[in-house]
């Protein structure tokens, strides 16, 4: 089947690459160069479309922000492969740079994404709401609460009256959406980033997942950050806020006790 992949960059080697359990993923070397191609392991239709997306719509941003796609079906998608290096002060600062114009661009409202949208293989609705709070109350975090997180479900109720708590108003921003640090692919220039969950939403909630599991440098990100694009105050009072969604999703996927982390962020805000 590889074979049959990539039939216009003529004779290739395959080799395959440690993946998740979404897909399988190749490194794919041909006398002009190396792509990285992946394919599902259970059927999903509109997996790759979402991703193409969003891989396109950030570049339409900043361009080079998100590797070229050469390919892409219901079975494969193909990138230019990504050399990475190590992390570095000047490459998080860089990215720090980006995500401020990224986030900067002017978008037309909260919860506008690619249709049949996935996080991980999950679905993620889309809509047009002209409040972040509504949005995120009605398309992030009701979906993926259940009877067993009270807090979490207080959070939603409590959301949709816009407390002091989320935040002051913001204007709608194009998300990476999934931008934990293993997503982040570190070059000798400016990173590169993979396998987004784009949509429209609040900075912060990106910017939150970068905190999440520990991202190398995220201090100089958020300075180089703030040089472009200031974040308002009290926003390192509401991380735990944007960081309840992918625990949520990780809650639904993996459980490990990541619901009872919701909760534990969850009883702050609504306590």
């Amino acid at each position: 089947m590889l074979e049959a992949l990539i039939p216009q960059l003529g004779d290739h080697t395959a080799e395959s690459l440690g993946g998740g359990d979404i897909c399988r993923a190749y490194r794919i070397e041909t006398a002009t160069g190396r792509y990285f191609a992946k394919t599902p392991l259970r059927a999903d239709p509109y997996l790759f479309a979402a991703e193409e997306w969003g891989l396109r719509a950030l570049a339409a941003v900043v361009p080079g922000l998100t590797p070229h796609v050469i390919r892409v079906d219901a079975d494969w998608l193909v990138l230019e492969w990504v050399e990475e290096a190590p992390p570095s002060q000047p490459a998080a600062r860089e990215l720090g740079h980006c995500l401020a114009q990224l986030h900067a661009a002017p978008q037309q409202a909260f919860g506008v994404g690619p249709e049949h949208a996935r996080i991980g293989s999950l679905p993620m609705p889309s809509g047009r709401y002209d409040r972040w709070p509504q949005m995120y109350a009605a398309l992030r975090l009701e979906p993926l609460v259940d009877g067993d997180l009270p807090n979490c479900r207080a959070v939603v109720e409590s959301l949709r009256d816009e407390p002091e708590w989320a935040g002051p108003p913001e204007p709608a921003s194009l998300l990476h959406g999934d931008l934990w640090s293993g997503n982040v692919l570190w070059t000798d220039d400016a990173p590169v980033l993979a396998d987004p969950a784009c949509h429209v939403g609040h900075r912060e909630t990106d910017l939150a997942m970068l905190a999440l599991f520990g991202t190398p440098h995220l201090a100089d990100i958020i300075a180089a950050y703030q040089e472009v694009y200031p974040l308002a105050p009290g926003w390192q009072d509401r991380v735990g806020l944007h960081q309840l969604w992918p625990l949520l999703v990780h809650h639904r996927l993996i459980a490990g006790g990541y619901g009872q982390r919701a909760e534990q962020i969850a009883r702050e805000y609504v306590r």
